[in-house]
């Protein structure tokens, strides 16, 4: 950091002028709200600035103190139940004034309400907002503890922007949308490169890759588990708590003093928050973590300040106009590919957008000055934005362009921690863009399988012709001959998981669907699929949809088809044209790891990618979408300081973790006992 900067920031006396200020313009809007509210007086002119000087004790003393009692009231109702409690101290604290009236908690609300909003507008104007307190602390705490952090290694701050894949980044450094990424490229402080995602190209499989060196049976974002009848799902809370279970040997990425912020898994970090797998108050006490790491961990250095709650508040609103008008302009304009944005979209993308993203930011912030070692957090909102709008529409531009200011503000903030720390910049995956599966062919997967497995259709009677593998595959179940008396439960049953058809489950992840035959045990081969569902693979790899399919075979193997060939993966055999040749080059490796997995669905489907308009079809209802191969999906980014060393090739995400510990290590970090 340059001294200009330091200056700019740490200068003394600019601090105490501002918060004069500050106090003298608290002072006006107590005068005002004098003259505007009923139930409210000052009538002597020295009252408003007692009163200005109460309430910034209030609010910067007392309120803090008595957050620790109340986190709850203030973490459940992001901030704003805690206006009540600090309403009823300020009523305290003004009819202790002489003269001054105040009629009930109600005029107190208002009033604190009224100062918090006069507050968090002159802070923004002059810029005095949590970084400056930040800086003055980690420069006090720096003097009155030289010797603390001086044996210590430099610290790594890990930031993910979830979605954002190596292309797009590449473009937004070059358009200047993301200027602070621009700068460390063009100052020779960092490097960036790109990693190849395993089939599951989503942010169950990478993170858990990423923070526990393992994400091995992670199929999707959702999917199916013959054995219990369950529907996995990496966003509920008690299945991301038994997936972390699954893959944490409790020596993760961030076990040695680390943190962890808006992720899915802790990384067996002692310190987090935002984080699913440890939202511990919807979990069985058998999957919980300790009371002192309880869910509302992290969110008290946020929340700790009223302004910081009508700061989100208002973003919060400025985001949902912003997606109205966003939505409104691409109706307009007939934009294509697009889907619905209505209903309570609008209402929740600031969640991710604005409230998720202030208080990770927050929470990294206190990490700093702490001296915390590792921290990886997560921005949830160009994910979230890119899979309703695209990925580089201008609303998710905007989006993009918020998220490399917070990088921008933790970069400086880094500067000045207690510790060095060094910043990372990474995505989880990317996104590929087209026309969702349902509206491009009028029906989605799950009735396109369940249909072909409802039994014989006067369609599937007559079906001939089509690809010379679905051909193929019709001569072959022919000959085989039809099961006409199987036994089959009703749809919908037995269980809780829905069945599209008697005896079949299907699940969706973005690029992938997965189906599974649930009358048979354990994974159902391509011969008895052949034999029970003569037209369902035929169909499939014939469908405009579909881009190719994994089954196993008890003769050959694992066998990829697609509508012009297939690869029996361990022979090499290839019939017709070869299904890898559209693929990456390590698809046939991360195919066959997925065939291994002990919950392996009994047919995998991936989307039919057309790299002519770099767009394929999401089986779900997203415009920008992940989850498989093809396009941008399966290529994230990495920007990592220029002296780390370089990371070569990275195929999966294990291999990120891989890397990362070694950079741990060779700063000088301890290995997890």
């Amino acid at each position: 950091m340059t001294e200009a900067e330091r200056g700019r920031l740490l200068r003394r006396g600019r601090t105490i002028a501002r918060g004069v200020l500050v106090l003298l313009t608290v002072a006006f809007a107590l005068r005002g709200l004098d003259v505007w509210l009923d139930g409210f007086a000052m009538p002597s002119w020295w009252q408003p600035i007692v009163c200005a000087l109460l309430l910034s004790l209030l609010t910067s003393v007392v309120w803090p103190q008595v957050l620790r009692i109340a986190l709850p009231v203030a973490l459940f109702t992001l901030g704003i139940g805690s206006f009540l409690l600090l309403g009823a101290g300020a009523l305290a604290a003004l009819a202790a004034v002489p003269g001054v009236q105040v009629s009930g908690l109600r005029t107190a609300v208002v009033v604190v309400l009224g100062i918090s909003v006069v507050n968090a507008l002159v802070s923004s104007l002059l810029a005095l907002d949590e970084d400056e307190i930040f800086f003055r602390r980690a420069l006090r705490r720096s003097r009155r503890h030289p010797e603390r952090q001086a044996d210590q290694p430099p610290g790594v701050i890990f930031l993910q922007v979830d979605g954002l894949g190596y292309d797009v980044v590449r473009r937004a450094v070059r358009d200047g949308d993301m200027p602070t990424l621009a700068r460390w490229l063009a100052t020779g402080s960092h490097s960036l490169t790109s990693w190849q995602t395993d089939w599951s190209s989503q942010t169950g499989a990478s993170v858990a890759g990423i923070l526990h060196g393992s994400n091995s049976d992670i199929l999707g974002f959702r999917w199916y588990e013959k054995d219990r009848d369950h529907v996995m799902a990496c966003a509920h809370p008690r299945d991301a708590a038994e997936i972390e279970r699954r893959h944490s040997d409790g020596r993760g990425l961030l076990a040695v003093d680390g943190a962890s912020h808006g992720n899915l898994f802790t990384g067996d970090a002692p310190h987090y928050s935002l984080t699913m797998s440890a939202v511990s108050v919807l979990l069985p006490k058998g999957l919980r973590r300790r009371r002192a790491d309880r869910v509302g961990t992290g969110y008290y250095a946020y929340f700790a300040n009223p302004v910081n709650a009508v700061h989100t508040l208002g973003s919060a609103l400025m985001d949902v106009a912003r997606e109205l008008s966003a939505a409104a302009k691409q109706r307009r304009a007939g934009v294509r590919p697009r889907v619905r944005r209505g209903g309570l979209y609008p209402l929740a993308r600031p969640g991710t957008t604005v409230i998720a993203r202030d208080v990770v930011v927050s929470a990294v912030l206190e990490d700093m000055l702490a001296g915390r070692s590792v921290v990886y957090a997560d921005f949830l909102g160009y994910d979230e934005v890119a899979h309703h709008s695209g990925i580089e529409r201008f609303d998710s531009l905007a989006v993009l362009r918020a998220i490399d200011q917070q990088i921008g503000r933790l970069h400086r903030a880094s500067k000045l921690a207690p510790r060095r720390y060094h910043l990372v910049v990474l995505s989880d995956h990317g996104q590929t863009q087209g026309w969702a599966f349902a509206d491009r062919f009028g029906e989605s997967v799950e009735e396109l399988v369940g249909r072909l497995c409802g039994g014989p259709t006067p369609e599937a009677e007559v079906a001939s012709g089509g690809g010379p593998i679905a051909q193929r595959l019709r001569d072959r179940a022919r000959k085989a001959g039809r099961l006409e008396h199987r036994p089959r439960a009703d749809a919908g049953g037995p269980g809780e998981v829905t069945r599209v058809a008697p005896g079949v489950v299907v699940t969706v992840s973005g690029h992938v669907a997965m189906v599974s035959f649930t009358e048979h045990e354990g994974r159902v081969e391509l011969e008895t699929i052949e034999r029970e569902y003569p037209e369902l693979l035929p169909a499939l790899v014939d469908h405009p949809g579909v881009g190719f399919l994994l089954v196993r075979s008890a003769e050959f193997g694992p066998v990829v088809l697609d509508r012009d060939g297939l690869h029996r993966l361990d022979s090499g055999f290839v019939v017709g044209t070869d299904p890898l040749l559209r693929l990456n080059p390590h698809a046939k490796d991360l195919i066959k790891r997925v065939d291994s997995f002990p919950h392996c669905p009994d047919i995998m489907i991936n989307s039919r990618y057309d790299p002519e308009t770099d767009e394929a079809s999401p089986f779900e209802p997203h415009v920008g979408s992940h989850g498989g191969f093809g396009g941008p999906q399966e290529r994230g980014f990495l920007l990592y300081p220029r002296e780390f060393e370089p990371p070569g090739e990275l195929v999966g995400a294990e291999s990120l973790h891989r890397v990362f510990r070694l950079w741990l290590t060779k700063l000088g970090h301890p290995e997890p006992a």
